[in-house]
This record gives C-alpha cells, sequence and structure tokens, in this order.
C-alpha cells in the first residue's frame, strides 16, 4: 500500500488550517468598517449582541441579528461566500441534525404541520416542534457568524491583549499567543519532514510502515518543542521579561 495518501491528508489538513489563518489575518488588515472600531469596544459589542441572541425567542428577531451580521461583514470587506462556509459548514448543521428528533410529535407534542409513512410508520411533525428546531438553528447559526465574524476583522495580537485587559489570567492569554505564533513553525517542521522521508525513500511505501514513521517524527517534535520551550523562555529572561509580554502597537 502507499503512505502518500495518509500522510498528505494530514498535511494538506494543516496547511488548509493555515491557509485561513492567514486569510483572517487578511481580513483583520483591510480598511473596513469592524476594523476600524478600537478593539475594546468591538469585544463588549458582539458580547452584547451574543448575549441578545441567546436570549431572543423570536425567530424574526434572530433574523434581523443574522442580517446586521452579514450586512457587517460585507462591509467590512469579508468575502460573502468565505464567511457563510466558515459559518455554516459545521455548527449550525451539525445543531440541524440534534433538533430532528424534535420534530416529531413523539418529542414534541401539538399540532400537526406535516405528516408521512415510512416502513409502515406514521409520523407526525407538529408545529411546535417545527417553530423550535428553526429557533435553535437560527440561534446557533447567528452565534457562530457573530463569532466568526469578529475573529476575521480583529487581529488575534489585539484580541489578546484586550483579554489582559479584561482580566483573563495572563498564563492563558500567553499560552494562547505562544500557539497562535508557533503553529506556522510547527508546519514548516512537517513540510520539510515529509519532504527528507520522500526524497529517502521514493514515492511508495508501506501504509503501517509510513504511520510508525509518523509516530516517530511526533515524538521527535515533541522533544524538539521541549528543547525549544526552554530556549525561548531563557531568550525571554535575558531580555527582561517579568510575566508580562510587551509587544508593539
Amino acid at each position: 500500500m502507499n503512505c502518500n495518501g495518509f500522510v498528505e491528508r494530514s498535511l494538506l489538513g494543516i496547511f488548509s488550517f493555515l491557509k485561513e489563518s492567514v486569510s483572517s489575518e487578511e481580513y483583520a488588515a483591510k480598511r473596513g468598517f469592524l476594523q476600524s472600531i478600537d478593539t475594546r469596544v468591538k469585544l463588549l459589542i458582539f458580547a452584547c449582541l451574543l448575549i441578545a441572541v441567546v436570549s431572543a425567542r423570536n425567530v424574526s428577531v434572530l433574523c434581523v441579528f443574522y442580517s446586521v451580521c452579514i450586512l457587517s461583514a460585507l462591509f467590512s470587506g469579508v468575502s460573502l461566500g468565505y464567511f457563510l462556509k466558515r459559518t455554516w459548514v459545521f455548527i449550525p448543521l451539525f445543531s440541524l441534525f440534534i433538533v430532528i428528533p424534535a420534530l416529531f410529535s413523539v418529542f414534541t407534542p401539538g399540532d400537526s404541520l406535516f405528516t408521512f409513512q415510512l416502513a409502515g410508520v406514521r409520523f407526525i411533525i407538529t408545529q411546535q416542534g417545527f417553530d423550535g428546531a428553526v429557533l435553535f438553528v437560527m440561534r446557533v447559526a447567528t452565534s457562530v457568524s457573530l463569532v466568526v465574524l469578529m475573529n476575521l476583522t480583529t487581529r488575534q495580537t489585539e484580541f489578546l491583549k484586550v483579554l489582559r485587559i479584561l482580566g483573563i489570567p495572563q498564563i492563558f492569554v500567553m499560552t494562547l499567543s505562544m500557539c497562535y505564533r508557533y503553529i506556522y513553525l510547527f508546519a514548516e517542521i512537517i513540510e520539510h519532514t515529509y519532504i527528507g522521508i520522500k526524497s529517502r525513500v521514493g514515492g511508495v511505501l508501506h501504509y503501517k510502515k509510513g504511520q510508525r514513521i509518523v509516530a516517530w517524527k511526533i515524538a521527535n517534535l515533541w522533544e524538539r518543542s521541549q528543547q525549544l520551550n526552554e530556549e525561548v523562555y531563557n531568550a525571554m529572561l535575558s531580555r527582561g521579561y517579568i510575566g508580562e509580554p510587551k509587544v508593539l502597537e
């Protein structure tokens, strides 16, 4: 068997994530409506909107919030197709599958809206179940859209700095910052490793052998990350680090 599929699928997944991260930074660097708002004010506004969305009990109100979110994305220079793909592909669709049982009279008694038979069993979809399902999916979709829009239009360094201003523990914020910065180094190491393995073993390798190589490289990368951690921390101490990182505006 060929291990290229296993390794290349892993690499494609990693580089797809990195591509989306770079795209997010590109949107945050644009001149747009949301990009021009101070990050502290923007975070407060989005927090209030999320609370309002979660508290909403009317689909029409949620549609208004969602329309405002879409318009804000357009005025901020965010591609509508990219935005909809980021907000509808997984979580809202997954929530739709969750609420399917609630459509039926067995779980949500009420007025009959639609009736059908399947394998000799009669199923009834109720008006109350349908309304509840639509409300739930719209609430999830709007909440996810707000969070994604906030992320797309805000630089990561600014967002992390605001978290510290709001009192989020320093160790938590710094861990997020370091993970975000070194994910690119991690991807570069993986790419060089894959090229090195392919140049030495050729294009064909047994699938299990490929898995063993990947497992060994994971262990090697873990050891290298520990060493890098010590070196970076010592370098920070030598430059005056006392617990609170200082970043340029």
